[in-house]
């Protein structure tokens, strides 16, 4: 990194003193003497341009949707309705204009998309799109990672099927071709196979850009994905990958990058942080917090701009290295709402960034100019794919499966949930002996009597109303813990609340599990391990067991403290399609009858 800058004007001064910048539009280090030789040192011999353009957290968002949290975006002046891949790519063409050099990336969360019609044909919608914008990389984020990391690295980068193609994967695409998977490559460096120690994908990308002279110049890219991928609610991974720790990784790459001749370095890193301005201005920078101004701050002065995700969060702000020296850290919001551009001007000579001269705007991807029409046509496609999918029929039912509870917290679609957890924790290397589900995962009864769909029957379930009532793209996990662990959880049912009463959170069991409660005793004091019968044996306090829980309930998420001690985690499927392969395997569900959990207290 060049340790000599030119002056910086009166705006730039106030970015090094305080860190942070606060601008409506956009960022910039220009002085006046650079602006002589025009935007980005246009027209002086010496410089070379580079045009950054990037989005991040896209999350599989191709339609274009109209709520506020997918379809519109607060600025300085008011609400845009934003969003949408035909759109996406119609900026990115605009934006590229008059830039000979140009590179197009992600900061990662491309897919584990949310949208039905992308989520139910595992992604494979979202590469299409990303292939067809002429994305260059992408750093894997945390959601890269909802599945086994092999489906990130043979199925999304290579193209390899599982299942049966065409109906598990390996879909057909918009122009009738099966999935190929991505013409780009997933990067990160800090994310490591646990067993082997080695890197899971590539730690950078070098990108040669023309310098104007029938030379090159080389630009280096580090992928850096969030530690919290490890033991996150849907990435989890503990046992299977670990993750080092940013900073150190950055600044051992970056000398890595130098050692080669790269002296224009990028971190580009799936992790965020916050500004106060972020509910009104897409380029603002008031007050940053969180782990990428931590990062910034701390990462080695020979990386030139930050490129973040992760937070879904707008900001352009400016951080100073810990040279001293200003340098841009930006988010670019998520779901196709923003796209981010940094342009750099490169000393030709050194082959470093002239940091001075650098501008970055976060650019609202509106919708008031045509729409890209090839990209139109493949999210139609999609769509129409998706109304086909949900449409499948999956199993049938002699039964209503609802979310409604009775006194003694159970629920027939809890425990058609708790057994599907259980079969799918049965194929685990060290199986589960039975399961536990919380009311997280429930979003909506399965009815006997047919719906609006013109697919639908009486006792028929469709693939989108199993994917509605069961699921958010957890992982069924099957760990370790003690007879007294588990009496704990079941303890945990129960809670004080500020106001002295009580509140009831139930769980439920698998089929396998009878078990009853005390109510007139106290907090803590419910559960008799002799009336909790797992497989007809009364629970073992001084046992271990091998449970099967989803992810977001095992690290304590819905609120049952002791599930945090679990041991020897083992990922079985995501819940969507644990729950689908249990309603295929049944062919016809027979509501449970409400008897697995029974409260003494009433008898008595």
């Amino acid at each position: 990194m060049r340790k000599v800058f030119k002056r910086l004007c009166a705006v730039s001064t106030v970015a090094v003193l305080t860190g942070g910048l606060f601008m409506s539009t956009k960022q910039t280090f220009a002085t006046d003497n650079d602006r002589q030789t025009g935007a980005n040192g246009k027209g002086n011999s010496d410089m070379v341009n580079l045009q950054l353009l990037s989005l991040t957290d896209l999350h599989g968002y191709l339609q274009a949707f109209n709520d506020k949290s997918n379809g519109e975006i607060m600025t300085t002046s008011g609400p845009l309705k934003v969003g949408g891949a035909a759109y996406i790519s119609a900026h990115i063409k605009q934006l590229k204009q008059g830039h000979e050099n140009s590179i197009l990336f992600s900061a990662g969360d491309d897919f584990s998309g949310w949208p039905f019609e992308v989520a139910a044909y595992h992604n494979e919608p979202t590469i299409e799109f990303l292939n067809k914008i002429g994305l260059e990389f992408s750093v894997a984020g945390n959601h890269e990672f909802d599945a086994p990391k092999q489906f990130l690295t043979e199925h999304m980068m290579k193209g390899k099927s599982f299942g049966v193609r065409g109906v598990d994967s390996s879909f057909t695409d918009s122009t009738g071709k099966t999935f190929k998977g991505a013409d780009y490559n997933y990067l990160s460096a800090n994310i490591i196979d646990a067993h082997t120690g080695d890197l899971v994908l590539k730690p950078y990308t070098i990108k040669r850009i023309k310098d104007g002279k029938g030379g090159t110049i080389p630009v280096g890219f580090i992928a850096l994905t969030t530690p919290t991928t490890i033991t996150g609610s849907t990435s989890f991974q503990e046992g299977i990958l670990t993750a080092d720790p940013l900073v150190e990784t950055a600044n051992k790459y970056a000398k890595e990058l130098q050692e080669k001749g790269v002296e224009t370095i990028i971190a580009v890193v799936h992790e965020g942080g916050s500004t106060k301005s972020d509910g009104y201005d897409i380029n603002g920078s008031d007050s940053p917090s969180g782990p990428i101004f931590d990062f910034a701050k701390e990462a080695s002065p020979a990386i030139d701009a930050i490129v973040s995700g992760h937070w879904h969060a707008k900001f352009n702000a400016v951080i100073n290295d810990p040279a001293g020296n200003p340098r841009p850290v930006v988010e670019a919001a998520n779901h196709g709402r923003l796209l981010n551009e940094l342009n750099l001007t490169i000393d030709r000579k050194t082959k470093d960034v002239v940091r001075s001269m650098t501008t970055s705007m976060n650019h609202p991807v509106t919708r008031d100019i045509p729409a890209d029409p090839e990209i139109e046509k493949m999210v139609s496609y999609w769509v129409e794919r998706g109304k086909e999918r949900w449409a499948q029929p999956v199993a049938k039912l002699t039964g209503d499966l609802t979310r409604a509870r009775n006194a003694n917290g159970e629920s027939t679609l809890a425990d058609v949930a708790a057994d599907a957890h259980y079969y799918s924790g049965k194929k685990a290397e060290n199986p589960a002996e039975f399961a536990l589900t919380a009311a997280s995962p429930l979003r909506g009864d399965l009815l006997y009597k047919k719906g609006t769909n013109p697919e639908d029957s009486d006792g028929q379930i469709l693939f989108g109303e199993m994917w509605q009532s069961h699921g958010y793209q957890n992982p069924v996990l099957v760990v370790s813990l003690t007879g007294q662990q588990i009496k704990q959880i079941l303890e945990e049912q129960w809670r004080k609340k500020a106001d002295g009463s009580e509140s009831f959170y139930p769980l439920a069991v698998s089929h396998n599990v009878h078990y009853s409660y005390n109510k007139s005793k106290p907090l803590n004091d419910r559960i008799d391990p002799m009336n909790v019968l797992i497989n007809g044996k009364p629970l073992d306090l001084n046992r271990t067991y091998r449970v099967a829980a989803l992810a977001y309930l095992v690290i304590g998420a819905d609120g049952y403290p002791s599930f945090t001690q679990y041991r020897e985690p083992e990922r079985a499927e995501v819940d969507y399609w644990a729950f689908l392969n249990y309603l295929k395997e049944q062919k016809v569900i027979v509501p449970p009858v409400l008897e697995r959990v029974s409260s003494l207290s009433v008898s008595q």
